[in-house]
């Protein structure tokens, strides 16, 4: 496990989640000291932020074929979430 934190915005989403993970794991375990512990959890939030940032984004670009009238592709609309 990592002590040392990188640049978040570096990152790949992978890498975010999984040091996220890590945060989660150490904090739940209580082997942090109260110091370490606060500044996981500003690292943990910088992170949660930066994969749900990356998650939007993702999602932004997905688009869904549209079908005209006859029921072939027409073209693509952005993805809505439905």
């Amino acid at each position: 496990m990592s002590d040392q934190p990188q640049d978040i915005q570096q990152l790949s989403f992978e890498a975010a989640l999984k040091r996220l993970e890590e945060i989660v794991r150490k904090l739940e375990s209580g082997e942090a000291s109260l110091d370490e512990s606060i500044e996981l959890y500003g690292e943990g939030d910088r992170l949660k932020q930066q994969c749900e940032a990356r998650l939007h984004a993702a999602q932004a670009r997905i688009d869904k074929i549209q079908l005209g009238p006859t029921g072939a592709p027409g073209g693509t609309v952005p993805f809505d979430g439905d």
